[in-house]
């Protein structure tokens, strides 16, 4: 017997927050009941998303790296009729994207068939950083990026980065956490619109070479340095990010 969201995410239907949202939707089923948080689970049991049955069966562990161009939704279904990320990816059962990036931006996105990877990628109390490259309408001033740097407050509270510092025409943000739209609302409070936002980083994993459309299997070595930047060795380190410098600088 184990927890429904535990399953969901064992199966590789979503990680287990993600798992969470489901059953809160009403979206999953049990024996042809609704079921609710909390629920519980036996080998006999029948579950369903969507009508679909969940195959008790563990899916393979995969992971990707994908060049997000703008235009595309990371959302596994679009009510507008919009290209989803997944009919660009190969067709693995249980694959869905590690949190988001919205219509408009671009850059380095990762989807996995582990529920626990995204779970420890995208949960606040581990705080995998992720690297912006923005560029804005306006030139942001000096003293606009020291704001920006002690924090702005947005609805949920006060979104304080990892580091701001210029990079060529625009800027360098690297976030600790993962609101929604967080590079975008931060700068509009401090009277920017974005008209470009790219996502070169995640972890201790860089876009490196990666077009828009490309994507990449992650092995276990990259694995391993996406959730411990401390175990990407110092040289290769910097000769990424001055890789990523000079492609975005």
């Amino acid at each position: 017997m184990e927890r429904l969201q535990k399953l969901l995410a064992r199966t590789g239907v979503a990680s287990r927050r993600n798992a969470e949202d489901l059953i809160r939707a009403g979206r999953v089923t049990v024996g042809g009941e609704v079921a609710t948080l909390g629920r519980t689970v036996t080998d006999d049991d029948e579950v369903r998303v969507d009508g679909q049955l969940i195959e008790r069966a563990p899916v393979p562990k995969v992971t990707y790296a994908l060049y997000k161009p703008t235009g595309i939704v990371t959302t596994a279904s679009d009510e507008l009729g919009r290209m989803g990320v997944l009919e660009r990816m190969p067709k693995v059962p249980g694959l869905h994207s590690v949190g988001r990036l919205d219509l408009d931006s671009e850059g380095l996105l990762l989807l996995t068939t582990d529920g626990d990877l995204t779970l420890r990628l995208t949960h606040p109390r581990y705080g995998h950083e992720k690297e912006y490259r923005v560029w804005t309408e306006a030139q942001v001033t000096d003293d606009e990026i020291d704001l920006l740097a002690s924090g702005v407050v947005l609805r949920e509270g006060r979104a304080v980065p990892v580091g701001v510092s210029r990079a060529g025409a625009g800027l360098r943000i690297v976030l600790g956490e993962g609101r929604n739209r967080q590079v975008r609302r931060m700068l509009e409070a401090v009277g920017h619109h974005v008209t470009r936002l790219v996502r070169v980083r995640f972890g201790g994993l860089f876009l490196a070479d990666l077009e828009p459309g490309e994507f990449v299997e992650l092995n276990d070595t990259d694995l391993a340095e996406l959730v411990d930047p401390s175990l990407v060795p110092p040289e290769r380190w910097q000769a990424l990010d001055a890789e990523t410098r000079a492609r975005w600088d």
